[in-house]
């Protein structure tokens, strides 16, 4: 009878479909049950790909049926096959379900810090993700996730995005010598943004998220015109003068018609390093009543910690440099609840941006 260490074993070689982690490393595995009548395996996935969960128990019989004769049960619990985005209105990007706008009222708040770790730990739980850099005047994402020196492959016109770390990513940063500065009116903005999403080939993507510049203004306004926004999350930190920016972020989603999954405490108390105790030194727990004001959820809180910083300018984000420290943990919550959220707003009819669109006369 082989023990549970050959069996782990052999599960851990199997890599899940389209990424480069085995189902073991992405913790799949939900139960590893052995006796003397019976090896019964369950594992629960983020697809409801009927090829996926075939190629799964396909290959888990052929590699665990070899170690004994012992009869093999295998269960693969996914979740119900989500209805093709119900969505309306202008969309340059049919293929791709769902678009999360990140967004700040002020900058300075970790809004980029905030979409690299949320972008990787979508990723980190199985689905197919991309990032869209469109802070134009600071595009900090390259060194972020590590692709400063990297070139995006150019078909014909078309750009492909670079992959790091399980995410697709693409930036203007990729496009223009480091360190120009781009001193563009209005209009130009809101150009470069429409040609970038009309340029790029992202692959099939369950999720696309947008690091937006601060404030509100023309990027915000082109893309929600160009793409039905599935949600808006809005990045603030606890302190007074940054909720007051948070509420015009609030107040942009509204009049844009974009749902809000929630809002994000970043800096929100000080883990020290030495210690691990958290101490509240911008304070704590300020944005739950402005949360409440916008019938919205507080997604998260994460705290300052020096590997968010390190991880960020080292472009190893902290979900990859620390994946089991309690921020990341944070992280992986936030994108649960983000996920559960988008997949509400799509089973409750999408949304619709034919009334943002612009009018012509």
């Amino acid at each position: 009878m082989p023990t549970k260490d050959v069996i782990l074993t052999q599960l851990s070689k199997i890599i899940y479909p389209t990424f480069n982690k085995s189902i073991i490393d992405f913790d799949f595995l939900t139960s590893l049950e052995i006796s003397e009548t019976e090896i019964k395996i369950t594992l629960t996935i983020p697809s409801s790909s009927d090829a996926i969960a075939q190629q799964l128990y396909t290959e888990i019989e052929s590699r665990i049926s070899v170690l004994s004769i012992i009869p093999l049960e295998i269960n693969i619990i996914q979740p119900k096959a989500p209805k093709e985005t119900s969505s309306q209105g202008k969309n340059v990007l049919p293929t791709i379900q769902h678009f999360l706008m990140v967004s700040s009222g002020k900058g300075g708040v970790g809004k980029s810090t905030t979409a690299v770790n949320l972008a990787i730990s979508l990723a980190q739980q199985g689905k197919r993700v991309g990032l869209l850099d469109v802070d134009i005047y600071g595009p900090n994402i390259p060194r972020m996730m590590g692709i400063q020196e990297k070139q995006p492959l150019f078909l014909g016109k078309n750009i492909k995005p670079i992959k790091a770390h399980g995410v697709q990513v693409m930036s203007i940063g990729l496009l223009v010598a480091r360190g120009s500065s781009l001193i563009w009116k209005g209009a130009m903005v809101t150009q470069a943004i429409e040609q970038m999403l009309e340029d790029i080939l992202w692959d099939k993507l369950d999720i696309l998220l947008f690091d937006m510049p601060p404030g509100t203004g023309d990027a915000q306004l082109s893309l929600a015109q160009s793409l039905p926004m599935s949600a808006g999350i809005a990045v603030t930190t606890p302190q007074k003068v940054a909720l007051d920016d948070t509420i015009r972020s609030m107040d942009m989603f509204k009049q844009l018609h974009i749902p809000i999954a929630g809002i994000i405490e970043n800096m929100s108390g000080f883990i020290c390093p030495e210690t691990g105790k958290e101490y509240d030194i911008f304070g704590k727990s300020t944005t739950a009543p402005l949360a409440e004001n916008y019938q919205t959820q507080l997604l998260g809180e994460i705290p300052i910690e020096p590997a968010i910083r390190e991880g960020g300018d080292s472009g190893l984000p902290i979900t990859i440099l620390a994946p089991n420290c309690e921020t990341s943990l944070r992280y992986q919550s936030i994108a649960t609840k983000v996920w559960s959220k988008l997949e509400e707003i799509n089973a409750e009819g999408g949304v619709n941006n034919e009334k943002i669109q612009p009018t012509i006369f």
